[in-house]
């Protein structure tokens, strides 16, 4: 497995791949200007030259967030379209499978993967010990029997938005998605229960430590499997992404 690392406690940012470069427009638009300076202007002490403009800093108004989209406007790269349920069935989407061979499904990896402190591994991938932190409420969990491995996007939210048109191949990847971290959270079974499959506008984490948070890796979730949002989730979502002003979305696109 690679690629899905656990959260620490109180990280909020989602591993989605960074560009920190400036805009190839911007840095030819530079270079254009170095070129054509008159010389009489550079060579004449009195000649009086304009300051140069400089680019906006970085996350300033006008300026490239670093470290991806500003969140509000990640919400609004969301495609909209109605949502379709009808055919859905959880079987649909195949999992939990070992995609590696190396006899752990996918439940197990990302319970290895985002264990606090590792559990003892035994044979057929059987997991005893170890320490989880479910970010949705907070709670530690010293029993792996005790978590779900939550899918962000739930398999009925994403038929709805837009898995009903993909082969059974790409349901089953999106379904054991290991190439991201946060396509799939051990949380506890609690929360995913609870969650079931709403989206944002009718269910968010009870802790309030975890929201900017959620909404941050609902979006990359979206975002990197291509799914559509209703009016409603997004006008949800962009109100309760308003407190998180500093939050960034990175995602690469699934394969």
């Amino acid at each position: 497995m690679s690629g899905h690392q656990p959260r620490p406690a109180g990280v909020t940012s989602v591993t989605l791949r960074r560009l920190g470069l400036l805009p190839a427009a911007l840095l030819t638009a530079l270079a254009l200007t170095a070129c054509t300076a008159e010389p009489s202007e550079a060579d004449d002490p009195k000649a009086v030259v304009p300051p140069t403009s400089t680019p906006a800093p970085s996350g300033a108004p006008g300026g490239p967030p670093e470290g991806g989209l500003l969140l509000a406007d990640a919400i609004r790269k969301i495609p909209l379209a109605e949502e379709k349920r009808t055919g859905y069935k959880r079987d649909s989407f195949k999992h939990w499978v070992d995609e590696d061979t190396d006899g752990c499904q996918t439940r197990q990896e990302v319970l290895i993967a985002e264990a606090v402190t590792a559990p003892e591994q035994g044979a057929r991938c059987a997991l005893t010990g170890g320490s989880w932190l479910s970010y949705y409420d907070e709670v530690e969990v010293t029993d792996a029997k005790r978590l779900d491995i939550d899918h962000m996007v739930p398999l009925a939210e994403a038929w709805d938005s837009g898995a009903h048109d993909w082969t059974p191949e790409r349901r089953e990847a999106y379904a054991n998605d290991l190439s991201a971290e946060r396509s799939l959270v051990a949380v506890t079974a609690k929360t995913n229960r609870s969650k079931a499959d709403k989206d944002p506008a009718a269910w968010m984490p009870p802790a309030e430590s975890a929201r900017c948070t959620y909404l941050v890796d609902w979006t990359a979730t979206k975002l990197r499997w291509g799914l559509a949002a209703d009016e409603t989730e997004q006008a949800a979502l962009l109100e309760l992404a308003e407190p998180c002003t500093d939050k960034t979305v990175k995602f690469d696109a699934a394969p």
